[in-house]
């Protein structure tokens, strides 16, 4: 059976650390969709491990790893990953599987996409990507032009002659959209040439490798990148990724059936942030969103760039819980509100005086709710020393389950700090 650790709010909720604690029991790690715009940190001891594409379970030396077909490679950018774990002693060659069937970025996805946001800017639209060149290769996928693993690795005498040519078709696709940009073809095409046979030892069909893990009854675990609300059909669109980031991309994006998954965990931040552009209902644009920032080092670990910051918002997470159906929460970073004397959570959207039913899709109106406020006391100690989920201060606890109560969710664990063993884990009925 599978479980699954999704993103409930905008990303950057901390879902490595929780993938690191349950890979200690599991055999299999999937990542099912994304690419190496996400970005997951664990430390270990004094090791900090920074993950981007490959699965959090790499931390665990008896977990195998699978990129799954969702996921879009930027094979320079994944070996790139893979020399600097193992720059730092984690060695996962032999426990790193990639996805015949997985798309590939090339590096004139990542010039292309940064034109598209350059063209946004100049209207004031721009989305806020990373420039990996995610939008672009999902884009050409949908397309039907795009090239995958397996149109490079393949051994047949024919496939490295129709690759170029696909190639050649995509980038001059491109050149007809953008205009002529300075690009040298020939030079990435030799690179490819070489990761041919660097990366075929790699490559499995990973619909046969996972399905062949579940007939053994083997413990599969499936890592979610971003987060729900920048999923590309349910989050503020325009402003989210371009792949399925709920329950919906861990079924295309590893080709699981829905009754394989036993447990779906939702990774809720004990308040909110997000990057890049659109509506944010709950952002604090002052004093206490800086203290956010400041305390809850709210940068982000693929780009660098600040994250913004507000009080939690129980409808996102409504919203989210109603889509993915979680069965249980992991509340990360509580440790960052310990100095505050009062906590608010948002509770209910009301536009032109009347209450919202739910997440509003448009973004006009998103724009333009009052958020309805919930205050709770704040505990004004210290929390990263407490081991035991029961030795949490009152108010802490009380914060806690409010959430719960909310929801109608069990919080399961409660993240206190940033080392590795900062989760308190809670009883849940």
């Amino acid at each position: 059976m599978c479980d699954v650790v999704l993103g409930s709010q905008w990303g950057d909720e901390g879902k490595g650390k929780l993938v690191d604690l349950l890979c200690d029991d599991i055999d299999v790690c999937a990542r099912c969709q994304g690419g190496n715009n996400a970005g997951h940190t664990i430390v270990v001891g004094s090791t900090k491990y920074d993950f981007h594409m490959l699965p959090s379970g790499l931390v665990n030396p008896k977990c195998l790893n699978v990129v799954g077909s969702g996921v879009v490679i930027h094979v320079p950018s994944l070996f790139e990953e893979l020399e600097n774990l193992e720059k730092k002693g984690l060695y996962c060659r032999d426990r790193l599987f990639i996805s015949s069937r997985a798309h590939l970025v090339f590096d004139f996805h990542q010039r292309t996409d940064k034109l598209k946001e350059a063209e946004l800017s100049s209207n004031k639209k721009a989305i806020g990507t990373t420039g990996k060149g995610i939008g672009p290769t999902y884009s050409t996928k949908a397309s039907r032009s795009g090239l995958r693993v397996h149109n490079l690795v393949s051994e047949d005498p024919e496939a490295w002659e129709d690759f170029k040519t696909r190639y050649h078709r995509l980038v001059n696709s491109r050149k007809q959209r953008y205009g002529e940009f300075d690009y040298d073809t020939e030079e990435e095409l030799a690179r490819y040439e070489k990761y041919r046979e660097v990366l075929r030892p790699f490559v499995v069909d990973s619909v046969a490798f996972l399905h062949k893990a579940i007939a053994e009854n083997k413990k599969i675990l499936v890592e979610g990148a971003n987060a729900l609300m920048l999923d590309i059909d349910f989050g503020t669109y325009p402003y989210v990724t371009s792949s399925s980031t709920g329950i919906g991309g861990v079924l295309t994006g590893l080709g699981l059936p829905p009754r394989a998954i036993k447990n779906v965990y939702g990774v809720v931040k004990a308040y909110t942030t997000r990057v890049g552009g659109g509506p944010f209902p709950s952002e604090q644009l002052n004093e206490i969103g800086e203290t956010l920032q400041d305390v809850g080092a709210e940068y982000g670990v693929t780009t660098g760039r600040k994250r913004r910051c507000g009080w939690l918002d129980l409808v996102v997470l409504k919203y989210s819980t109603a889509i993915n159906g979680y069965t249980s929460l992991n509340i990360t970073k509580l440790d960052v509100l310990d100095k505050f004397k009062e906590i608010k959570v948002a509770v209910a959207y009301t536009l032109n005086g009347k209450k919202l039913d739910s997440f509003p899709e448009d973004l006009i109106e998103l724009a333009k709710v009052e958020v309805e406020y919930e205050t709770l006391p704040g505990w004004e100690q210290d929390i990263t020393q407490i081991k035991k989920y029961d030795d949490l201060p009152v108010n802490a606890k009380k914060y806690l389950e409010y959430i719960e109560n909310f929801l109608g969710v069990p919080i399961q664990w409660v993240g206190t700090g940033p080392a590795r063993d900062s989760m308190l884990v809670k009883a849940v009925n």
